[in-house]
């Protein structure tokens, strides 16, 4: 009944020298969902080059700078009472490198089509499928997925609030009213709440049935979203609710997956040339960056360097070598600025204490994140490749939907008849997919010259 018990309640054999956290890692590494995100965007689209991150090398990052915080935080905090709860490394790298087996094909712009599609079916988010992942869909029990222990998936929980209960009824998934012929998705307003999905009530209850229930009760609160002001002369617009809370472990991985964010994905963008000079010192001024400047000529072995500053920006623009120690920099940064707070309303240690950075870091990634979001997400050429891809995954959903015995893959269909015609097995389905995958059943289907009978289904 504690933390390293598994819902199946199988055990390792005696002579098993691996630890709990060390087969759950191993359950993971080799599960087939984790395969799949080297086919799967981070940010630019597969196939441009094979020098930037997909979400496989953006998860093995996550779960290594998780690992540093773990083990940061252990040696700045000697003495503190969080200090014995805190991750080893198996266990906190278990929990990084789950962190987005549930993003389905074409990144976020895959999640907003499936969630339209799911609208009246208990919705889509991407992390409340990995939950579905690790707790049902993976193949190392008969019914409980993964199988891994309460602790790891306490981790991996990001979100402990259900979609039925996040979901504003007043901000439903629809389509854009103004195109007269094309039929588009309102991307904004199709956005789902962050939240695990109601299909996976039974997994989280079990998760946290060991907590009091003072602290189960406050761990699943949430708060309802103030309405964003709309243009002048509208209604503002109904928000989704917000989950408040998660654990300790997955504190550590959250951050870590910021910081991946914020400078990796920021490398990438840099290396490709995607983001030019002034952009960078428009977003990241002398003084947003002072603090991080003032660290880096604390640590100079060979004394001060008066325009740290334009030293930096040289690096990250310059060549490969210069560019990955300014970037090596930047997280050892974060990483070294990362703490430990303490949350007395809760009892239990592994949701009492949280990870959190020191506000001047904070602030600095921010800025960094913003950069890359605004600059680069949110590029036409970026967002060209989101919006296509977000269209093949409806196209694919809405055939497969139509006549599943005729379009889905034999064993699929068996599944879904075996759920009673549920079409949370045909979401599965697409979710799982690679963003390859998903454009040679899109081409398969929809294309008069691509297709074969000898194609793999």
């Amino acid at each position: 009944m504690g933390w390293e018990s598994r819902r199946s309640k199988w055990k390792k054999n005696d002579n098993d020298a691996r630890s709990d956290a060390d087969i759950d890692y191993g359950r993971i590494v080799h599960s087939a969902s984790f395969r799949r995100l080297q086919g799967k965007t981070q940010i630019l689209n597969l196939g441009d080059s094979d020098f930037y991150r997909t979400r496989l090398t953006h998860s093995l990052e996550v779960a290594q700078i998780a690992g540093s915080v773990a083990r940061q935080l252990t040696k700045d905090n000697e003495g503190h009472s969080a200090v014995p709860y805190l991750p080893d490394l198996a266990l906190i790298q278990a929990i990084g490198s789950t962190h987005d087996l549930g993003h389905p094909p074409f990144g976020h712009g895959g999640e907003v089509a499936l969630n339209y599609c799911m609208a009246e079916d208990g919705g889509f988010e991407g992390n409340g499928q990995t939950l579905r992942i690790l707790t049902r869909l993976e193949k190392f029990s008969k019914g409980d997925g993964s199988d891994l222990t309460r602790r790891t998936l306490l981790g991996t929980l990001k979100y402990p609030v259900a979609y039925s209960r996040l979901a504003n009824p007043d901000r439903k998934p629809r389509l854009i009213e103004s195109p007269s012929v094309l039929k588009l998705i309102d991307r904004n307003w199709s956005k789902p709440p962050k939240c695990h999905m109601d299909s996976e009530k039974t997994a989280v209850e079990w998760i946290l049935e060991i907590m009091a229930p003072t602290d189960r009760d406050l761990f699943m609160s949430c708060e309802d979203a103030a309405p964003i002001k709309g243009a002048e002369g509208k209604e503002p617009e109904p928000q989704h609710g917000i989950a408040l809370h998660k654990s300790f472990d997955c504190s550590i991985m959250d951050l870590s997956d910021d910081i991946a964010f914020g400078v990796h994905d920021l490398e990438d963008s840099l290396a490709l040339s995607l983001i030019a000079v002034d952009e960078f010192e428009s977003y990241l001024s002398p003084e947003a960056c002072r603090h991080h400047l003032d660290w880096v000529n604390s640590r100079r072995r060979e004394g001060s360097d008066n325009n740290v500053y334009a030293t930096m920006v040289k690096m990250l623009f310059g060549g490969g070598a210069d560019r990955k120690h300014a970037i090596s920099r930047l997280v050892g940064y974060f990483v070294e600025h990362c703490t430990i707070e303490e949350l007395t309303e809760f009892q239990e240690p592994l949701i009492r204490f949280r990870a959190s950075m020191r506000p001047e870091a904070r602030a600095l990634l921010k800025a960094l994140k913003k950069l890359v979001y605004e600059i680069v997400i949110l590029s036409p050429e970026v967002q060209h490749l989101e919006f296509k891809g977000q269209q093949m995954v409806v196209a694919v959903f809405e055939a497969l939907r139509s006549e599943p015995k005729a379009f889905l893959p034999r064993q699929t269909f068996e599944l879904y008849n075996a759920e009673g015609g549920g079409v949370r097995v045909i979401c599965d389905h697409v979710a799982g997919m690679t963003d390859g995958f998903l454009l040679k059943t899109y081409e398969r289907m929809f294309s008069p010259r691509m297709g074969s009978v000898f194609d793999r289904l």
